[in-house]
């Protein structure tokens, strides 16, 4: 019973939200309004799914805006992250999540921003919003594998959200998603059953210098840095 109200929940709510994010972007120009229905779209399907999300580390994000970099296993962590997270964020995404109807047309509306790894113009058309969404004190959340885990390690990061990193100079804050991909991994619909999701942010990476050398600094500390706050969990 609880997976067909699942279902049913997650089916009615996010083409209904959708189509109300569509209405209210005329009115909605920075995208707050609807960053607000997008967290509540993921705590409804959350309380609904029996899931409860436990934060950690609260206090290291007083002082703002960052790039989250997150580890992904499961597509449980954007309702996780949106729970989780208390002051106003913008995805980076990619491409192909733009093209689903209503769901993507919404994203587009809110502000999200759309980056493509195989197209330098469009990653530098992604470079510039990012740039305008730090300057409007707005945080942006990347998860740097660039896919779902299919086992939970870390799979290779893509250098596209570092480069951001670099040219907004926004420090970047790991996070470690725990316990999501047991509830729902890679390939499942809906989640197996109630259980809780834990997101553990740790303390803030910055950028030292502007060059090649240290995108491959910062992929690495904050590989380390993620699989720490993951590890004995």
């Amino acid at each position: 019973m609880r997976k067909a109200a699942t279902l049913l929940n997650l089916i009615c709510t996010t083409l209904f939200l959708s189509l109300l994010v569509l209405c209210l972007s005329p009115i909605d120009r920075d995208g707050r309004l609807t960053h607000r229905v997008a967290r509540l779209w993921a705590k409804i399907h959350l309380r609904v799914s029996g899931i409860r999300v436990r934060a950690e580390g609260l206090e290291r994000m007083e002082r703002g805006p960052f790039i989250f970099m997150c580890n992904h296993s499961s597509a449980l962590d954007i309702f996780a992250l949106f729970s989780a997270i208390p002051h106003e964020f913008r995805w980076v995404a990619k491409r192909e999540l733009f093209l689903i109807p209503f769901f993507g047309w919404a994203l587009r509306r809110a502000g999200y921003i759309a980056l493509e790894r195989e197209n330098p113009g469009k990653a530098v058309r992604a470079i510039k919003e990012a740039k305008s969404t730090a300057e409007r004190q707005m945080s942006l959340v990347i998860f740097p594998e660039g896919t779902r885990s299919p086992d939970g390690t870390l799979l290779p990061f893509k250098r596209g959200g570092f480069f951001i990193a670099l040219k907004t100079g926004l420090p970047i804050l790991p996070v470690g998603i725990v316990g999501a991909r047991l509830l729902q991994p890679r390939g499942s619909v809906l989640p197996r059953g109630a259980g809780d999701i834990h997101v553990i942010f740790g303390e803030a990476v910055c950028a030292q210098t502007k060059g090649k050398d240290e995108i491959r600094r910062l992929m690495g500390e904050v590989r380390r840095r993620i699989e720490g706050l993951c590890q004995g969990r």
